[in-house]
Parts: structure tokens; C-alpha cells; sequence
């Protein structure tokens, strides 16, 4: 009767433990579908498509985004797209928009990712544009696909001036 019980409990732990490297393994899977939405992000900001742009977020009043610009943070699908539509429409020519360090970090159905991100333009002043700052976006899996349900813009601070520092470099 004892080797039954120690036999059951092994297979017990057997099974736990082989569930357990399932589940590892799918999270894993997942995380070329994050890196893809990212770049399709930045393929939409480089050709200054606001549907795909907004097609990588939630599309409803759950998105929220903490900006490094006013108002500084925005509740709800329509309103960030009002925000997206007025910075891709404030470049005069092409958009330079790149994504490195992306570090995708897995759970269940929710899943996150710092990065850094780089973009260069010109304004409509003819001003030139050259910012670098983080982004960290949180994913929840709807429906079987990946969308940011949440997204955090930070700039370093220069602690002389108590200025944000757009241009520093990673």
C-alpha cells in the first residue's frame, strides 16, 4: 500500500511538473507575436497609418496610457487615436520610428515589455525631431490576440535643470 501511495505522488508530481513545462513553453510561443505587434507599430507610425496604429491597442474605454506630453495620460481607445492622429499628422515628410531592447516578460493572458523607442522627423515648422524615450506596454490576449491594453512613456530627467531629456542615448 506505501509504494502504491509513493507511486501515485510521483506520478502526481510527474504530471504537475510536465504541465508546468507546457505552459512554459506556450508562453514562450507567444512572445514573437508581442515582438510582431511592436514592429507593426512602428511600420504604422513610419508610413503614418493612424488604423494601424490603433490597431495594436484594445479598442475600447479600457486602454490607458500614462504620455510624456499633455495632457499626460489618456482613458479610452477614441481618445489616445485623437492623440496618435495629431502626431502623425505633425510630421511633414517621412517618420523615422524604431523599437531596440524590447525584453517581453510572459504570464497566462497578460504579458509586458519595456523597450526603447527612437523617433525622427521634421515637424511642419521644418524643426527637426530626434527622441528617444521608454516605453513599457502591457498585452492581454482577447479573443487569441495580443493587444496593448496599457501603455507608459518615460523620459530620463536631467537632475541640473529638472528638465526633460529627450536626446540622451541608451
Amino acid at each position: 500500500m506505501k509504494k502504491l501511495l509513493i507511486m501515485v505522488a510521483l506520478m502526481a508530481f510527474g504530471a504537475a511538473t510536465y504541465a508546468l513545462v507546457l505552459r512554459a513553453e506556450a508562453k514562450t510561443d507567444d512572445k514573437p507575436q508581442i515582438a510582431a505587434l511592436e514592429h507593426r507599430l512602428m511600420s504604422s507610425i513610419r508610413t503614418k497609418d493612424l488604423d494601424g496604429v490603433m490597431s495594436v491597442y484594445v479598442p475600447d474605454d479600457s486602454l490607458f496610457v500614462f504620455d510624456v506630453i499633455p495632457p499626460r495620460e489618456y482613458a479610452g481607445a477614441s481618445a489616445y487615436r485623437e492623440d496618435w492622429k495629431g502626431v502623425l499628422t505633425s510630421f511633414n515628410g517621412p517618420i523615422t520610428a524604431e523599437i531596440s531592447d524590447l525584453k517581453i516578460t510572459s504570464s497566462d493572458n497578460l504579458e509586458f515589455g519595456p523597450s526603447i523607442q527612437h523617433i525622427t522627423g521634421t515637424d511642419r515648422s521644418g524643426k527637426n525631431i530626434d527622441w528617444t524615450f521608454r516605453m513599457t506596454d502591457c498585452y492581454r490576449k482577447i479573443n487569441g490576440k495580443w493587444l496593448i491594453v496599457h501603455e507608459h512613456y518615460s523620459v530620463p530627467v536631467d537632475l541640473q535643470t529638472a528638465r526633460a531629456d529627450l536626446m540622451s542615448k541608451p
